[in-house]
């Protein structure tokens, strides 16, 4: 059983990196970083399930950190979209004046 949830955060950690990797668009790279961090919580649980409850201690603390991520994430997106009306990556330069 550990193996296939291992498998299973595996998968959807890959699928998180290549999103952020291919993607150009805020949102879908936000929401891929989102997908690689819930791999990381899966990855806790399966093995504080054979290993004990310290696991669970740590999801506790990374849905902290992706809350407090997603809060301060989406209200500068929602501030660079006000300014610049875009989320494309490729048209955002904040240096340029």
């Amino acid at each position: 059983m550990l193996a296939e949830s291992l498998a299973l955060t595996a998968a959807l950690f890959i699928i998180g990196v290549v999103g952020v990797l291919v993607h150009r668009n805020a949102i879908i790279i936000f929401m891929c970083v989102e997908l690689m961090l819930t791999a990381v919580n899966l990855t806790f649980v399966a093995f504080s399930r054979y290993y004990g409850a310290a696991g669970q201690v740590f999801v506790v603390f990374v849905m902290t950190v992706s809350a407090a991520e997603a809060a301060v994430g989406l209200a500068i997106i929602i501030a660079i979209f006000r300014h610049r009306q875009t989320v494309n990556l490729k048209d955002i330069n904040l240096l340029r004046g």
